[in-house]
């Protein structure tokens, strides 16, 4: 079986709740206040990671699929398994469309969408047929780019003294409950609910005594550096602006010039949205294709990588245009059917793991080291 580090857990928890997030406007009906309905959601997200870990716990060795027989017995955990199934593989087909629209919309205009869609479902597919270990390593050789992309566009924004800070106030100018409504359930449903994907990889840690703190510090770094990339949004576009832009961060870019010399860097924050975006198309996908083999084993993993991925590209192309695909993302799905599987789901869970004796041999792991650990 795959096996990985705690450390290339951590990489890939970073870069994957990274993702494409910074690019976006979220929480912009809170409007100067957006950051702080980010920061509450990223609390309530950071609260529903640890009643995650605290379920993983209960039984350490078993994937999402396990631990749902474990919880609602072998039918009904079987069939609550397909729905998380088909729901990564629905998250893995936004993220497909999401590329060809975005790619069509900044660096291939020309070039048709059906292209850069299969062209990052093929990298998927053979990314996944080389297993687990070859995903984190990608993101280990992808996090120090967008990092340090991130960081450069960051100093060039500063250094071409485009943040106002002024934009920022006043603070809750309109009270607590915009903040509220713009975080819940919009900002938990994405990026930070989407951490439930991680429960078909913590059972492949095998120091599983690390494994909470790594994740924990993991997800403390990406809701800071997502709170401040808010903040730096408005700060340099305004709120109306912010509020307006299909991607505020990629606009923000745009303004820096340096000396006449640093300009027209908007070509670095695409590439950024599209290695975000891949990364999260790959590990749905990934989850959606190991989520159906182990609901039926007699089928061949490799049968079930193409299956879903055919299923992913042919399903991006249902919605006739973006701006269809947008509204049943933000007005549909992440308010009515991702908190089933993001909250609803696991909360069920939690409290029937919280007062269940488990079975012999599933019982969480004791307080010391266990050998084979790799911190």
């Amino acid at each position: 079986m795959d096996r990985t580090s705690n450390y290339q857990l951590a990489v890939m928890m970073i870069l994957f709740e990274i993702g494409s997030t910074p690019i976006f406007a979220l929480g912009s009906s809170a409007k100067q206040d957006a950051w702080l309905a980010m920061l509450a959601a990223a609390i309530v997200g950071f609260i529903l990671l640890n009643m995650f870990l605290f379920i993983q716990n209960k039984a350490p060795n078993e994937d999402l699929i396990g631990l749902l027989r474990l919880c609602f017995g072998k039918w009904a955990g079987t069939g609550i398994g397909i729905l998380f199934a088909l729901y990564f593989a629905y998250e893995s087909m936004r993220n497909v469309r999401d590329f060809g629209e975005i790619a069509n919309l900044t660096l291939l205009k020309v070039t048709p969408k059906s292209v850069t869609m299969s062209v990052i479902v093929l990298l998927a597919i053979y990314a996944i047929s080389m297993g687990i270990r070859t995903l984190f390593h990608i993101t280990e050789a992808l996090l120090p780019i967008v990092m340090i992309s991130y960081m450069l566009l960051t100093f060039l924004i500063f250094l071409a003294k485009l943040v106002q800070p002024g934009n920022l106030l006043p603070v809750l100018e309109h009270g607590i409950a915009p903040v509220l409504k713009a975080a819940f359930p919009d900002i938990i449903s994405f990026p930070f609910g989407q951490t439930v994907i991680f429960f078909m990889l913590w059972h492949l840690i095998p120091d599983k005594q690390k494994m909470k703190r790594f994740s924990l510090i993991s997800y403390t770094i990406v809701a800071l550096f997502l709170v401040s990339m808010n903040m730096l949004n408005i700060m340099v576009l305004g709120v109306t602006i912010n509020s307006l832009s299909i991607l505020p961060f990629l606009q923000a870019v745009q303004l820096i010039e340096v000396g006449n010399i640093l300009e027209r860097l908007d070509v670095m924050v695409t590439l950024l949205l599209f290695l975000g975006l891949f990364v999260k198309m790959m590990t749905f996908c990934c989850g959606s294709v190991y989520a159906f083999a182990h609901l039926f084993p007699r089928i061949p993993r490799g049968v079930w990588l193409i299956l879903v991925s055919t299923v992913i590209y042919a399903t991006s192309f249902t919605e006739p245009n973006y701006t269809v695909h947008a509204w049943i993302g933000l007005v549909v799905v992440v308010k009515k059917v991702f908190p089933i599987f993001q909250i609803v789901i696991p909360v069920i869970m939690f409290f029937i793991l919280l007062f269940r004796k488990l079975p012999a041999g599933q019982h969480a792991l004791p307080s010391g080291p266990q050998p084979g650990g790799s911190q």
